[in-house]
Order: structure tokens, then sequence, then C-alpha cells
């Protein structure tokens, strides 16, 4: 099994204290073998879920893998690189399913599950579902090997009021207010770099899937 090499997390480092052009260009052999480095390592943790989440096993992990490169375009910081390495397996902003993601950055590392600001319409069918069958959502969120790792729900743009359609009532009415379903479990660096991540990673990823499953409920083609 491939791992995070420290040099990886060294780059990550450095280019913290150096976030401009000049130094980048400097050192891009750096970026380019930590960047092979997390590729490798994720083709291991893709090949690793696909089985238990089937749909994996044609994700390509270089494409699975963001940019480095900061959109700075409608940002007030003007930094021009990302300080971490975050890789997509089947979730992301606007995605309509379920899925899972992967941040490795020094002293900020994480992983997540569900999903990140989905369309309206998709919003709506998941809130739909959580209003229908709130025992069962209950019933994965209580799980207590589930409750280890993700005691809540992220509360991030959450709304005020219960959205239009529900009735106030709703004894789900906190769920239905938020936007995002998200769940999140915070990684120490020595976890990122263990020698055995992949397997414990695939097994927190594998823990997650009930979560993934409920949401993806109304969108199963049968």
């Amino acid at each position: 099994m491939n791992t995070i090499q420290p040099e990886t997390f060294t780059f990550l480092k450095k280019l913290t204290k150096n976030n401009n052009r000049e130094w980048f260009n400097e050192h891009k052999d750096l970026y380019t073998e930590s960047q092979g480095n997390v590729i490798s390592f994720l083709e291991d943790l893709i090949r690793e879920m696909a089985d238990f989440e089937e749909e994996l096993a044609r994700t390509d992990a270089k494409k699975a893998l963001f940019r480095i490169y900061r959109d700075t375009r409608f940002s007030k910081d003007k930094t021009p690189y990302k300080t971490n390495f975050g890789a997509s397996l089947g979730m992301g902003k606007g995605s309509q399913k379920g899925g899972y993601y992967l941040h490795m950055e020094p002293g900020k590392s994480f992983m997540a599950g569900g999903i990140y600001m989905p369309e309206s319409s998709v919003l709506k069918e998941v809130r739909k579902e959580i209003s229908l069958y709130g025992a069962d959502f209950m019933k994965v969120l209580h799980h207590k090997e589930f409750k280890k790792y993700f005691p809540e729900l992220d509360q991030s743009d959450k709304l005020k009021k219960v959205p239009q359609g529900f009735e106030k009532e709703d004894p789900m009415a906190e769920y239905l207010k938020l936007k995002n379903f998200i769940i999140l479990h915070p990684l120490k660096d020595e976890e990122v770099l263990n020698k055995d991540a992949v397997k414990n990673l695939t097994k927190v990823f594998r823990i997650m899937k009930p979560f993934n499953d409920f949401l993806n409920t109304p969108f199963r083609v049968e």
C-alpha cells in the first residue's frame, strides 16, 4: 500500500510560508513529487473503497484530485495556490448524490461525506426523504459506530426557519433547515502519514456509507 510521505506535508508547509508564483515555479519539482505521491495513495484508497462502493472503481485518481491552483477572481485572498491536497470521491460542490471527500493539509486534515451545495431540486427531494422517513434517518445518525466518528451534521448555512413546503412542527424540522448534508471527521497528521492509512481511512469511509445511501434513496434507479 502507498503512504503519504512526510515530504508531501513538508512541501505543503513550505508552500504555506511561500505562497507566490516565484517560489512555486522554482520548486515545481517538489510539487510534482508530492502530487504523484498523493495520486498513488488515492489509487490504493479508491481500490479499497470500491469493495463497498462499486461505482468508485471507475474513478480516476488524477481527476479526483482537485487542482492546486486557486481561482482568485472573486476572492479577497489573492494567494495563487491552495495549501492542501483535496480529493473528491463522488462528492463536490453541486453534487447530486452523496459521496466522499478527503482533505490533506498539515494540522487541518479531515474526511467528509454527504451532499455539498446541491441544486434546489435535489435538496427538496432529500428534505422530503428526511421528513417522511425520519426514524430511518435517525437510526443512521444514532448508530453507535457512526456517532463515534460523526457526532453531528455540519451546521453551516443553516436556515433560521423551516423551508417552504414543510410543516413548522415537523419532528425533523432542525434537519430540514440544513442546506448541506455533510459529516466531517478530523484527522491528525500522524493518521494521514500512518503506514496503514489506506486501510484506516477506508474503515471510516465505510462507516459513512449508510448516511450516503439514505441521501441517495430518492434518486436510486431500480
